[in-house]
């Protein structure tokens, strides 16, 4: 078609216009648009307002962000870096540049692992498997724990490093498993279900150092967390630092910040056992003690109420305060040589590994608790059957036996003094006869002298 400067219909622009309605074209056409692209020609003005290129192996667009969603943004751009942004499609009009101004940044590929953690961690969530109702109760006293995690690292150093400082009598299971990569999450699985096949373990920790979070992946895989789930083992996760979260440590029976958390959570401190004995035995000696004391005023109760042999009665009261320091003494003693091998103990488990010199030490312990135990048993009992073959012959002579056939001694209740003569009370008066067994309580109606 030929042009006619005549006849033709113009309709002329001024630049500025027509950028304008481009502009507003492009503005309402994409109003937003995600794009993934690599970062090139970034620059970094003063007014802190950052601007580049994102391109691909074909083409580049021109991309602004600025200042206020810069701050907004925790991923910050550098140049060759492959990212994922949202933004709209607009015109600079005082160049004619066509632009993306960008209100979201983030890395790619971060960006997707994201969403699909979320859209597992809320599919997990609706069945059940985080709920608190589920989660098993790690057990007070563990003598094994099976732990998850590489052969190698820091984790199990620091791990085993802990239960040694801590317990060192603890038995540690390695299931040693890739923590990163496509053959992680299955081998994190088989490890899982064979420690819940064979049950030779009290607790189990799952535990992984820091890093990104496609490097913690294979924790956010479905497999893992059914597998955590199903477990009939008490789990611990510790995976990551403290502000990392994976599907795994919602799954866990209990997360742990930290692997070296986690070996607290599951092991007693030793200095803490060894306090608990000591007091333990202090409470013994003290119960000890307060029951021969008791024992000793039963005799000096009885001793009261006899009225001959005192003689006999003072000597054997004699022979048991004897006995009494000498028990003390050798509980002293022993007691003694309990704290210096508890103090020696406690020496070699600093210079040395402790489990076997532990364990020899603890059956010295009972050897000589035992025999510290049968000769109190032995010193009592012998002591016992002294007092019931005394108790016997002075039965013979006791002024209860008097009672026994039939009298009674009467007394004043108000003076408490034993009557003689009838004419020592009078009409009125309460009087108490002691029986062989009780005492009445009467009040005189009448006197006869």
């Amino acid at each position: 078609m030929e042009f006619d400067p005549v006849t033709d219909n113009r309709q002329v622009y001024r630049v500025s216009e027509l950028n304008s309605e481009v502009r507003g074209l492009l503005e309402m056409s994409y109003p937003h648009v995600w794009v993934e692209g690599e970062i090139s020609n970034l620059a970094n003005p003063a007014s802190g307002h950052k601007y580049f290129s994102l391109k691909d192996e074909n083409a580049q667009i021109r991309c602004a962000l600025f200042r206020n969603r810069r701050v907004a943004s925790s991923c910050a751009p550098a140049e060759g870096m492959q990212v994922l942004v949202r933004g709209k499609i607009t015109l600079y009009e005082n160049r004619g540049d066509y632009q993306l101004v960008i209100d979201h940044i983030e890395e790619a590929g971060e960006g997707a692992l994201r969403r699909a953690f979320e859209v597992l961690k809320n599919k997990l969530a609706g069945e059940g498997l985080f709920d608190t109702e589920r989660k098993l109760e790690l057990p007070e006293n563990c003598q094994r724990i099976g732990v998850i995690t590489s052969p190698s690292g820091a984790v199990i150093r620091d791990i085993l490093s802990n239960f040694r400082r801590r317990y060192p009598v603890l038995s540690v299971l390695i299931l040693p498993v890739p923590v990163q990569g496509t053959e992680a999450a299955p081998a994190i699985v088989n490890a899982i279900e064979l420690a819940d096949k064979r049950q030779d373990c009290d607790a189990l920790i799952l535990a992984r150092g820091g890093g990104s979070l496609e490097d913690l992946w294979a924790f956010n895989e479905e497999m893992v967390a059914r597998a955590i789930g199903h477990c009939s083992i008490p789990i611990v996760s510790a995976i990551g630092h403290e502000v990392d979260l994976t599907i795994a440590d919602f799954t866990a029976d209990v997360r742990a910040a930290t692997p070296t958390a986690a070996a607290e959570l599951l092991s007693p401190d030793q200095r803490q056992l060894i306090n608990h004995l000591i007091a333990t035995r202090r409470t013994f000696s003290r119960l000890l003690k307060d029951n021969i004391q008791q024992r000793a005023q039963a005799i000096d109760w009885l001793t009261r109420r006899l009225v001959h042999p005192r003689q006999r009665l003072a000597t054997l009261r004699h022979q048991l305060d004897a006995s009494i320091k000498q028990l003390q003494l050798l509980q002293r003693n022993k007691t003694n040589e309990l704290q210096f091998a508890i103090s020696k103990l406690q020496t070699d488990l600093q210079q040395h590994s402790p489990v076997s010199q532990l364990a020899r030490k603890k059956r010295q312990y009972e050897i000589v608790n035992d025999k510290l135990i049968k000769k109190i048993k032995d010193i009592l009992s012998a002591q016992s059957q002294r007092h019931a073959l005394l108790s016997t012959r002075l039965g013979s002579v006791n002024p209860l036996a008097t009672l026994g056939r039939g009298y009674a001694i009467v007394r004043d209740v108000e003076s408490n003094t034993v009557l003689h003569n009838a004419d020592e009370t009078g009409e009125g008066r309460r009087i108490r006869a002691d029986l062989a067994r009780g005492h009445l309580l009467c009040t005189v109606n009448e006197t006869n002298t």
